[in-house]
């Protein structure tokens, strides 16, 4: 009677420890399931307006993303500035306190000297030739390249031509420059191309142009169509001409230290969403620049293009800028203007 006592309680201790086994099991894989599926939530600085073309594209590409990545990945973009100016997100998204922005390569060539090349002026022929060359292998060396600054390149959106404008008098020659006293944004190499064009370089703060322009402290400056409309500087300077000097593209950028979370699917997915966004972002961009350039037209601007043979002095007159930043670089400088 003891033996079949003590034999049923081996068999019951036996199925108790068989069940905790299991409970244990499952928990684990559970746990295991969980932390598999634990939702992102990430962030997206952008400094320009909710219905500007970049924003844009930026919501599409949180979009994209947590579309498929199932809603395990979920990007807010913080639009306006609200998360400080271009520099000041390149540098926390060194530091991973942000994750993801889209800046002009201007502030961060300061991370990665080598963009200073594709910001030479004059260094392509028209908009099909820089695509070809961001969109092949240059291009995807230059994303690669600021890995070692703490970034990741992912893809890279359009900003249109920067083209002078004047409150003076229609440019169609290099001469029509001479004098003329253009605003630039604090960088040498714009100052020094001003410089080599004959005018005279005048660095000021973005939004003090409109008053500098209506009271003659500058004469110029140099922009983009939206941001010739956006600011209403036609207003104060009708003379736009279209001699299309620089070319500064965007780079959307991840945080290194963000995307070395990433499992090697969800960065495909990643970069695949980046693609499809910098697609958008074009298209916007377009529609924009045609906008704006119909409402500054309406509005009275006076749009003068380059007499034939000037745009080869223009680029003659930038010799001594490809000398000093493009030094290291000729091959590079050369096969990109070969493409």
């Amino acid at each position: 009677m003891k033996k079949t006592i003590f034999s049923f309680m081996g068999i019951a201790l036996a199925l108790f420890a068989f069940t905790s086994c299991g409970e244990k099991s499952t928990a684990g894989n559970t746990a295991a399931k969980t932390a598999n599926t634990k939702k992102m939530v990430l962030r997206y600085a952008e400094i320009q307006a909710q219905d500007y073309p970049t924003t844009q594209a930026a919501y599409k590409f949180a979009e994209l993303v947590e579309q498929k990545t199932g809603g395990r990945i979920h990007i807010d973009v913080y639009h306006g500035g609200q998360l400080g100016d271009e520099k000041a997100t390149i540098e926390q998204l060194v530091f991973g306190a942000i994750d993801f922005t889209r800046v002009s390569i201007s502030p961060l060539s300061e991370f990665d000297k080598s963009l200073n090349v594709l910001s030479l002026p004059y260094l392509y022929k028209d908009a099909a030739q820089m695509w070809r060359v961001l969109d092949g292998d240059i291009g995807e060396q230059f994303l690669t390249n600021v890995e070692s600054a703490g970034l990741v390149g992912l893809s890279w959106y359009d900003a249109g031509a920067r083209n002078f404008y004047n409150s003076k008098r229609p440019v169609t020659k290099l001469e029509d420059l001479k004098g003329l006293k253009i605003r630039v944004q604090e960088s040498q190499i714009m100052m020094n191309m001003v410089s080599a064009l004959g005018a005279s370089a005048t660095p000021m703060a973005y939004g003090e142009v409109y008053s500098g322009l209506q009271t003659g402290v500058i004469d110029g400056a140099e922009n983009n169509w939206p941001s010739y409309d956006s600011v209403s500087h036609y207003e104060v300077a009708k003379y736009y001409c279209l001699d299309e000097h620089s070319r500064v593209p965007e780079m959307q950028l991840v945080s290194k230290i963000t995307w070395d979370k990433f499992s090697d699917e969800d960065k495909k997915i990643i970069k695949e969403c980046a693609l499809e966004s910098a697609k958008i972002e074009r298209e916007l961009w377009a529609e924009k620049e045609k906008a704006s350039e119909e409402k500054v037209k309406a509005a009275g601007a006076v749009i003068t293009e380059l007499e034939a043979g000037e745009k080869e002095k223009f680029q003659a007159a930038m010799a001594p800028l490809y000398a000093q930043f493009g030094q290291g670089y000729e091959s590079l400088i050369k096969d990109i203007q070969s493409k």
